[in-house]
């Protein structure tokens, strides 16, 4: 068995709360990479898988694997509308 090298990418990850139930995941640094889970737990292990699988993909297509910045910042803005 040949020894691999392992290099670990943290990626933030945004939880919804699905209208139907349980959580729908996507992370933003990774354009498409989208999830849903049945559980909270469920939804983290869905998202854990999609982002390895978007990784592999990545290096198997020989493309860049984004690094996400360390200052981000995560707010709600409110907007105003007129009704």
């Amino acid at each position: 068995m040949r020894n691999q090298k392992i290099k670990i990418y943290d990626y933030t990850a945004v939880f919804e709360e699905a209208e139907e139930g349980g959580y729908v995941v996507y992370v933003p640094v990774l354009p498409g990479c989208v999830t849903q889970g049945d559980t909270f737990e469920e939804a983290q292990k869905m998202a854990k898988d999609a982002i390895e699988g978007y990784l592999l993909a990545l290096k198997d297509l020989h493309e860049e694997i984004p690094k996400e910045s360390e200052n981000v910042i995560i707010t709600r803005i409110p907007a105003r509308m007129a009704i």
